[in-house]
């Protein structure tokens, strides 16, 4: 069964008024996916990188909302992050945890 993994950079300081966010790196996101991927049994399709406007935003639930909203009227923040679609590497039957 195909599935699918994000590791997202988490928020280490929410955005303030004139302040913007600060998160983890990118890289941290990479070091994470190649670590759950040598812990598990699994059989990688494909690594892609995704980027999606206001993830972090109090209206939205994240990278696997399926609708985020953007305007021209206010600021967009765009995040990128890691996608691992991936089968796993026995019968495919059980998903892995974290």
């Amino acid at each position: 069964m195909l599935q699918f993994k994000d590791f997202v950079p988490k928020m280490l300081n929410p955005p303030r008024i004139f302040k913007a966010g600060k998160y983890e790196s990118f890289e941290t996101a990479m070091e994470a996916a190649n670590v759950w991927i040598a812990k598990h049994n699994i059989n990688v399709i494909n690594v892609e990188t995704v980027v999606l406007p206001n993830i972090w935003s109090r209206f939205e639930e994240g990278p696997q909302d399926v609708s985020l909203g953007t305007s021209g009227d206010m600021a967009s923040h765009w995040h990128q992050f890691i996608r691992i679609w991936y089968q796993n590497g026995d019968s495919g039957e059980s998903k892995p945890s974290n």
